[in-house]
């Protein structure tokens, strides 16, 4: 049984961590961090602390989901790492590179575990897709092409529009997502380049970002991400030699491939399987989905954005 603290109750936690804390058979939710107690009157019995310091010294705590802002992700994540636990951190990993690379040496510095919730990585329809890539069947990889439109929303997440506690706007929410799973799909960027800007907002953080990432072998990745459409689009595909991979949406369940449509819908709660896999590898030795060494690669690609 792994006993789960929880930095953070928030619109995240609330719909989908716990939740998914409290259906995974072999999950207890021990305990959590929040800075209004009454926030955890929904969970009787769990254990509800206002300081993480105070709540680390309960030996009881095996594995801390981090789901603080951006900006509280290392302090929270190292300080959990070198009390013992094993973390499973919300994305991006960090607020730049060298603050992503520091958090996964302490992990290893500290022989804990550290996750990080690119939960599109267990997608039945990303997994499927990778393995035709990698039978052939588009060909040679290309291209890969990803869009999430929407109009800005900050509803309980008032953070998201602060650059000190976020890092950025939809590059550092919807963009990390889709640049992992390019990152998921070709592995390790070789290069990045990018630009962010206000084109219809006037923020502290940009309503618009457009990336191009290269890695081997001759494939690019381009991600646009906005705030600022009122079309709501959520468009991935990859482009072969041969044919291609069409995912739109990305959140959906159909693949469509040379070979025809496959319908692979994700679990009800995106974070299960994140929460399930973590579990997995502190009981079972089993490899994390996404494991910090990895993660921290999308950190890379977003410091190349200007």
């Amino acid at each position: 049984m792994v006993n789960w603290l929880v930095i953070g109750i928030g619109d995240i936690t609330r719909k989908r961590v716990i939740p998914a804390i409290l259906a995974e058979p072999r999950s207890q939710l021990y305990g959590v961090v929040t800075r209004d107690p009454r926030k955890a009157e929904a969970y009787l019995g769990t254990q509800v602390w206002t300081s993480l310091d105070d709540a680390l010294q309960d030996a009881g705590i095996h594995a801390v989901y981090v789901a603080s802002p951006v900006a509280l992700h290392a302090p929270h994540t190292t300080a959990s790492l070198r009390a013992g636990k094993h973390v499973l951190c919300e994305k991006p990993v960090g607020m730049d590179y060298p603050e992503a690379r520091d958090m996964v040496a302490a992990a290893r510095e500290c022989r804990r575990l550290m996750g990080v919730s690119y939960y599109r990585r267990l997608y039945p329809k990303l997994m499927r897709a990778r393995q035709l890539m990698l039978e052939g069947a588009i060909g040679q990889p290309v291209l890969a092409e990803a869009n999430c439109h929407g109009w800005l929303d900050i509803t309980n997440r008032g953070w998201l529009v602060v650059p000190a506690m976020s890092g950025g706007g939809p590059l550092y929410d919807t963009g990390s997502h889709r640049i992992d799973v390019c990152n998921f799909l070709f592995g390790r960027p070789l290069k990045a380049t990018g630009m962010r800007s206000n084109a219809v907002h006037r923020l502290a953080v940009e309503d618009c970002a457009t990336v191009m990432i290269e890695y081997a072998e001759g494939v690019r990745g381009v991600v646009d991400v906005r705030w600022n459409s009122h079309v709501a689009r959520d468009q991935f595909r990859v482009i072969g030699t041969e044919g291609e991979l069409k995912l739109d949406p990305l959140n959906g369940p159909v693949l469509r491939h040379p070979g025809g449509e496959e319908q692979l819908p994700a679990h009800a709660n995106l974070h299960y399987p994140a929460v399930e896999n973590f579990v997995n590898a502190i009981l079972d030795g089993a490899p994390l989905a996404c494991p910090g060494e990895e993660a921290i690669w999308t950190d890379w690609v977003t410091a190349t954005v200007k």
